[in-house]
């Protein structure tokens, strides 16, 4: 309610995109409804675990597929345990991409520049 009164309204005067997460308990229902509100895509929690956690993400595959065969509106992303090559190639084989936060963050975290840094997790993540 609170974002078709409030958020929604200024979301769309401002033109930009309200991203929405579902996660592996949300239902198909809620789903439904949460890809119709937002814009940009969906953000598709691959657990219920805090970011950065190690779970595994291959035991979220049946999740992974039931979103792709609700043809929502929104591309999805998944997000939450994407940390490497393997983990970012599973994401990719269940979604249109992957969000990557945590792994990121560490590898700045271990200093040097920044540009380069980025190159190396980016080359690690995409070769």
């Amino acid at each position: 309610y609170e974002f078709l009164q409030e958020y929604g309204p200024l979301v769309k005067k401002n033109q930009l995109d309200f991203i929405f997460l579902v996660t592996p308990e949300t239902t198909e229902s809620r789903i439904r409804q949460i890809d119709e509100l937002s814009s940009g895509f969906l953000y598709a929690v691959s657990s219920s675990s805090t970011t950065g956690q190690t779970k595994t993400l291959s035991d979220q595959v049946p999740y992974f597929e039931k979103l792709a065969t609700l043809q929502l509106k929104n591309p999805v992303l998944i997000g939450f345990g994407i940390k490497d090559r393997d983990t970012f190639r599973l994401a990719c084989g269940h979604a249109h991409g992957a969000i990557i936060g945590t792994a990121y963050i560490k590898a700045l975290g271990e200093g040097g520049d920044i540009n380069l840094t980025t190159k190396a997790f980016l080359d690690g993540i995409l070769r």
